[in-house]
């Protein structure tokens, strides 16, 4: 069956739009508005930068760069197991934190009916779909107010099988189902962790679990295109191979060696120039709920590549950088955008446009005698919401602020994967002109090994011991 996505006229119509102007000087008035001669200046680095991720694509910790291609037969089989969860069960619990948990969550959000898990199961076509990305007892608990856990099965992701929040809950669970199901329980657990190593690998096989497996080159923030996000996605009815062509479509606008007709790598180009200029903070602000989520997101994606100590060699000191904020348009209108119009120079926005949404609602007229109020009656709430974003926009610009927009002729399976691929290559392409390692994150790991420790786990002794050498807080400094 010839799907839309296969239409070469149909994807360019779903096209990204990448608007830049409000970040170059001669239509930006801001001072650190950037000038032709600073990216002509940088026209050989960015050209190394390019050269870089094109030699490592594919390869190392960037094998999430070819997940567009080679997934067919994974494909095939999630789409299988997808069919058989949708049939066997009402809930499906994503167990996962970090990539393993945002890119799903983002996914969902934009792709499903913004009360998905609310809808009767008529009207919802598939099985409700949680996202537990935190441990809490409180939200632990009331997920079992909720669920079934006849009904329920559970993905538990993780690539090394030994991460505690994630395998603390899979304990819960088991246990659970256990109880619930007796000797039938596995059939309600899915794995997706690493193909040979880590712990989950091994209990998946030990205990009959279906498994998936993240391959050994995708880190969790680009996790979202293989099965981590993929098999949440289709229990909920997404189409997945239309979203991997959405990022495919993305990979090849990425590949144009013209850096100025590049979106990804001219939006790259331009971060690296205003954070050497002091922009220290990227904001992301979808107008739309939607896309809420996709901030959060970005949020990950964007700290854990470009915040590192230390430059390739692992020797010289950069300590780089720039801090992700979340926002949502309008609502952050009325709480923050006080901040990027008056507050310090230090600030990039990036707006989340939609052209055209999935449906409208027409303001009523009424209170004509009331000017400031009845001149809404008419207009609708895409409208509206059109008019807030562009006056934002706007306000930024007369206050000499730097912005850019991400417009999405609509919100569907193939301008998401084309969304996601977008910000992974513009962030590869950020990581390449810092001379930084874009994909690992060793600063995550110090809190991880305190974990361990204070836990008692075999083999952290000396950890323990390192913690429980404190200097002791000082009780006057701390208040009651």
């Amino acid at each position: 069956m010839f799907m839309r996505y296969e239409d070469a006229n149909w994807q360019k119509a779903m096209r990204l739009k990448v608007d830049y102007n409000n970040m170059l000087a001669g239509y930006s008035k801001a001072a650190a508005a950037i000038t032709p001669q600073e990216i002509a200046a940088l026209k050989d680095k960015a050209a190394e930068a390019f050269q870089f991720i094109a030699q490592n694509r594919g390869k190392g910790t960037m094998e999430w760069s070819e997940l567009p291609y080679n997934q067919d037969a994974v494909v095939a089989d999630i789409l299988q197991e997808a069919k058989a969860i949708r049939e066997k069960c009402d809930t499906f619990v994503v167990l996962g934190i970090g990539g393993s948990a945002l890119g799903p969550i983002a996914v969902q959000q934009a792709l499903n009916h913004l009360n998905y898990n609310e809808l009767p199961a008529e009207k919802r076509g598939g099985p409700r779909v949680y996202v537990l990305d935190n441990i809490d007892p409180e939200r632990i608990s009331g997920i079992l107010d909720i669920i079934d856990p006849k009904k329920t099965v559970f993905n538990v992701i993780t690539k090394s099988g030994s991460t505690s929040e994630t395998m603390s809950q899979y304990l819960i669970f088991r246990e659970i189902l256990k109880g619930a199901l007796g000797e039938d329980y596995a059939g309600h657990i899915v794995a997706t962790t690493d193909a040979e190593n880590g712990y989950l690998v091994k209990i998946a096989a030990q205990e009959g679990f279906k498994a998936f497996v993240i391959p050994a080159g995708v880190g969790g923030r680009f996790s979202e295109m293989c099965p981590v996000g993929l098999l949440a996605a289709a229990v909920a009815g997404i189409d997945i191979r239309e979203m991997l062509a959405g990022a495919a479509a993305m990979d090849k606008i990425a590949s144009n060696t013209d850096i100025m007709q590049n979106p990804a790598c001219l939006g790259g180009l331009l971060q690296y120039i205003a954070m050497q200029k002091g922009m220290n903070i990227t904001v992301m602000m979808p107008y739309a709920d939607s896309l809420r989520y996709m901030a959060d997101w970005y949020a990950q994606l964007w700290a854990e590549s470009l915040g590192k100590q230390y430059a390739l060699d692992g020797k010289t000191e950069v300590f780089t950088g720039q801090t992700p904020v979340k926002a949502l348009g309008v609502t952050d209108q009325h709480s923050q955008v006080q901040l990027y119009t008056e507050g310090p120079f230090d600030k990039v926005v990036t707006f989340l446009a939609v052209e055209k949404f999935r449906c409208d609602v027409t303001i009523p007229h009424g209170h004509e005698d009331i000017p400031a109020v009845g001149f809404l009656g008419g207009h609708t709430m895409a409208e509206l919401l059109e008019a807030e974003m562009n006056a934002t926009e706007y306000a930024l610009y007369k206050a000499k602020r730097l912005s850019c927009k991400v417009t999405l002729p609509e919100v569907n399976a193939f301008t998401i994967g084309e969304l996601l691929y977008f910000f992974e290559m513009q962030v590869s392409f950020v990581g390449a002109l810092l001379g930084i390692d874009t994909f690992n994150q060793p600063g995550v790991e110090e809190g991880k090994v305190a974990t361990y420790a204070l836990l008692g786990r075999p083999g952290f002794e000396e950890k323990k011991a390192e913690l429980d050498a404190r200097p002791a807080k000082d009780p006057a400094f701390i208040l009651e």
